[in-house]
């Protein structure tokens, strides 16, 4: 058995709505069936009572939720102290970011911020957004940093959770270029000559925004998939071969933009902007985790004011 089947079980216990279930986890609603039914399997009863609206557990599944809870509690306050006791020393944070995040603009934010705050160490562990949530949720990090988008919203209970926005991202269709330094392939393609389409795999946030970008473009696109990874470093490796188009986070192919080695394969009306997010629990008692968000806040507070103060100074059209 895997711990994520009982993480599921509880989220529809909670929600009773199997899409509404799959949101929280983020992954698809036939993904999370079938880890249900593998989770079934395992137990050897049936725990969801599929007939019933809204879903409601049966009663074996009700007590295989209560005693899976409580054990499941007391894993993660093993694992807990366990962590505690290899955490890094001195003024520490754990943190976990999205894989994009982590090889470009973590570094460089860390950098800045400690050039005008207190030092401290970070430990850094690089996950998609499923796992940062759960590493969040269970206490395994003090911070987490991913992307957001307003159509692909991460759940989380804000009385649980705060959530600072840290900067902004552009994401945008590319591709290699040609000879004369134009797009090997263009947006929206045809019928006829289809665009070669490096994809990210079902479950990922960035492909999910990436066909929330497809869906409200302004022509029907016409692209056929030809690769897939979780990753947008490895989509940026096949895209600079020439293999197609991917979308693909601006900060992290700045350098190739540069030099020529990708270029846009569609306009503005083809991009999209990232929000970038950190989140951090409430409850989370880390001093140093606690000083460095109020000094987040507060940097987030001053830049909001400005913002406020710029708009009552601009002169409104008669």
């Amino acid at each position: 058995m895997q711990i994520k089947w009982l993480d599921d079980l509880l989220a529809i216990a909670e929600l009773k709505n199997f899409s509404r279930a799959a949101e929280v986890r983020c992954v698809t609603q036939s993904a999370l069936s079938r880890r249900i039914r593998s989770l079934e399997e395992w137990v050897g009863v049936e725990l969801v009572d599929r007939g019933t609206y809204p879903v409601q557990l049966t009663a074996a599944g009700v007590t295989f939720c209560e005693e899976g809870r409580e054990a499941l509690a007391g894993l993660l306050r093993l694992r807990s102290t366990l962590r505690e006791v290899e955490r890094m020393p001195g003024r520490s944070i754990q943190v976990t970011a999205g894989h994009s995040l982590s090889m470009t603009f973590l570094p460089k934010w860390l950098s800045q911020f400690q050039q005008h705050n207190e030092q401290f160490n970070a430990r850094v562990v690089a996950a998609n957004i499923h796992d940062a949530v759960i590493a969040l949720e269970e206490g395994s990090c003090d911070l987490m940093m991913v992307y957001h988008h307003p159509l692909a919203p991460i759940l989380l209970n804000p009385e649980r959770f705060g959530s600072l926005t840290l900067g902004h991202d552009a994401f945008i269709p590319l591709c290699a270029a040609n000879d004369r330094g134009e797009p090997l392939f263009r947006l929206p393609g045809s019928s006829g000559k289809p665009v070669p389409y490096l994809a990210y795999t079902a479950t990922t946030f960035l492909g999910r925004v990436a066909d929330i970008v497809i869906k409200n473009g302004p022509a029907p696109v016409v692209l056929e998939r030809c690769y897939e990874a979780d990753m947008a470093m490895l989509l940026m490796r096949m895209a600079i071969e020439g293999y197609g188009v991917a979308w693909l986070p601006q900060s992290a192919v700045v350098d190739e933009m540069e030099r020529g080695l990708l270029v846009r394969a569609g306009g503005e009306e083809w991009s999209t902007r990232l929000e970038i997010r950190s989140y951090c629990a409430i409850a989370n008692q880390n001093p140093t985790m606690r000083n460095l968000w109020k000094t987040l806040e507060s940097a987030s507070l001053r830049l909001l004011t400005a913002a406020i103060q710029n708009q009552e100074m601009t002169p409104k059209a008669s």
